[in-house]
Order: C-alpha cells, then sequence, then structure tokens
C-alpha cells in the first residue's frame, strides 16, 4: 500500500536511466504493485503534484537541472493470460520479458519486440515498434489512474500515431498507465522464433555497447526526399522513408563527441553516453545533429527520446 511517508527526497535519476545521465528527482518513490502505482498516481493527482513516470528509462534523458514534482518508478511486473489469446501485462513489465511470455504462449505479433529496451508502459506513450509494426497494433483496452480515479478506457485516449501519443505531448494529461490488454493471435513457434532471432540478429549488428536511449530520432516520412537519395535501398524510397540515421551519417557526424556525449560509431542514429557525458552535453550534441541535418536536407529531425524536468537553463551548442 502507498504511503506518502515513503517518497524520497532529490534522487539521482542517473541510475534509472539507460543514457546514465540528468539530475535529481524532487520527490521520488519506487511502486512495486500495481495497486501502488495507481496509489501514488492518485495522490499526486489530487494534491496537483506533477508527476513522471519511468518505466526501464530507455527514451528519456531528465535534465541536469533536475525533474520538479514526483517521480515513479514503475516495477510492477505481472503478467496474466486470459482465454482467446487476450494477455493482461502490468505497465512496468520489460517488453522483452512480454514478448517472451507470450512467445512461450504461442501468441504472435509481438515478434519485432525482441531487443527493444524500456518497459510496456513507456512503450505505449511512443508508440514503440520496428520493422513497420508498433505496439498499439494489438491493444484492446488500457487501465489508467486518472483525475483521481482507475479506469479501463479505449486505446483511443492514447491518439496514437508513428512513434507517438498524447502523453508525449508538452500539455499532456497526468495519466498514468496501469495495465493493458492485448488480444494477440496463435502463431507457430518456430516461425516466431525464427523471426525473433533475425530481428535480434539485425540490432546486434546495428546497437553499440555504450549507455544510449536506443534510437533517438525518428525516422523522416518524405517521398520526395527518399527518391532524390541514390544509394538509398529501393524498399526505402518506395515507402517513402529515409532513416535518421541515414542523414545523420550523409552529414559525416559518426563518432563526432561533445564532452563525453557521441553520435554512434556504429549506428549514426545512437546518441552515446561514452564517457561520464552530462545530459546538457547529449541534448547540445543531438540538436548539433538535427541542425546540420536541416542545412544540408531541408527536414527536421524529431527526436523519439523525451526531454523530462527543468531545461529553462538550457544553452545549444556554440
Amino acid at each position: 500500500m502507498f504511503d506518502p511517508s515513503e517518497l524520497t527526497r532529490k534522487k539521482s535519476l542517473r541510475l534509472f536511466t539507460s543514457l546514465k545521465a540528468g539530475g535529481p528527482a524532487e520527490l521520488f518513490y519506487q511502486a512495486r504493485t500495481v495497486d501502488d502505482l495507481a496509489e501514488a498516481s492518485i495522490y499526486a493527482q489530487q494534491n496537483d503534484i506533477p508527476t513522471t513516470i519511468l518505466g526501464g528509462g530507455s527514451n528519456i534523458l531528465p535534465s541536469d537541472q533536475g525533474v520538479p514534482g514526483l517521480v515513479i518508478l514503475n516495477s510492477t511486473k505481472a503478467i496474466e493470460f486470459q482465454e482467446g489469446g487476450v494477455v493482461i501485462s502490468d505497465s512496468g513489465v520489460v517488453l522483452q520479458e512480454l514478448f517472451l511470455k507470450t512467445l512461450q504462449a504461442n501468441l504472435a505479433g509481438l515478434e519485432y519486440c525482441v531487443g527493444i529496451p524500456g518497459s510496456v508502459g513507456g512503450a505505449l506513450v511512443s508508440n514503440a515498434g520496428a520493422y513497420r509494426s508498433n505496439i498499439s497494433e494489438f491493444l484492446n483496452e488500457i487501465e489508467i489512474a486518472y483525475q483521481g480515479k482507475r479506469e479501463w478506457v479505449s486505446p483511443d485516449f492514447m491518439q496514437f500515431s508513428y512513434r507517438d501519443s498524447i502523453l508525449r505531448k508538452s500539455d499532456a494529461p497526468q495519466a498514468t498507465l496501469l495495465r493493458i490488454k492485448f488480444k494477440l493471435p496463435t502463431g507457430d513457434p518456430k516461425s516466431m522464433y525464427d523471426e525473433a532471432r533475425e530481428y535480434q540478429r539485425q540490432r546486434i549488428s546495428k546497437q553499440p555497447p555504450s549507455a544510449s536511449a536506443g534510437s533517438f530520432f525518428k525516422n523522416v516520412y518524405d517521398k520526395s526526399l527518399a527518391e532524390s537519395l541514390t544509394n538509398l535501398p529501393e524498399n526505402l524510397k518506395s515507402a517513402g522513408v529515409v532513416p535518421a540515421g541515414y542523414l545523420i551519417e550523409s552529414c559525416g557526424l559518426k563518432g563526432r563527441r561533445r564532452g563525453g556525449a557521441m553520435i554512434g560509431a556504429r549506428h549514426a542514429n545512437f546518441l552515446l553516453n561514452a564517457a561520464g557525458a552530462t545530459a546538457t552535453e547529449l541534448r547540445q550534441l543531438a540538436n548539433f545533429a538535427s541542425d546540420t541535418v536541416k542545412k544540408k536536407y531541408g527536414v527536421q529531425l524529431e527526436e523519439e527520446v523525451l526531454y523530462l524536468g527543468d531545461w529553462s537553463r538550457y544553452l545549444p551548442m556554440a
């Protein structure tokens, strides 16, 4: 049961983010059950305390100045299987763990999730996905804590789009994702395993070992730009998709550094904390990459990573 006396002040968030950077939470609480998560969220909503939910910490960058309000570390981990391919997952479940459990139950649809870092809840916030798939495809319902109560709502609540949802907006409602209900089709275990293994092989070949947030920028959907790039693969040209890493690499930015921050030498859409980088250094390098791409190609890269907290003192890279 949630107890406000258990709230911790000025808790460093570095250990809870995959980029290993950022300042402290004004208030911090670790929720281990879905009831704890709901009660802490409702407490914050009823007391007008801004709330930030952390899952795997893979798609976020907290400011060096810290995050005001309450930061809840979502450590919930229950998964329930029901008849007809229905799966109910706590939002704190690791996304790859959910895939493995559904694979064991001969349920298909989440093969692309193998190797994607972070939690189920975090995946929903950014509508995570890969290989032309995304997490919102198989949703039935979502349980949320919103306006001081718990309720199940339609996926329409999230207003999903490409790598986006209402909870990524600057004016996002103070809603906490508690549990997610999926309906998955039955699949062939060997085919699912082979498909997931191929996805994992591709990820290993691209992803760096250093601390990162995964893909930092969203891919660009621009048919005319795609067709103008002579060495872009034909399947991407026909789909009108230009990978952000392609654009950054073509600007000669692989391996570029700013303090302890570095653009990946293996894959240019990975921003790395190579040597104790600050959140400011990481954001400055990301902005430099985005500005360079815009100058060369006329397109604005959009971050997949969310900047959390107080960035009022932030200055771009000179």
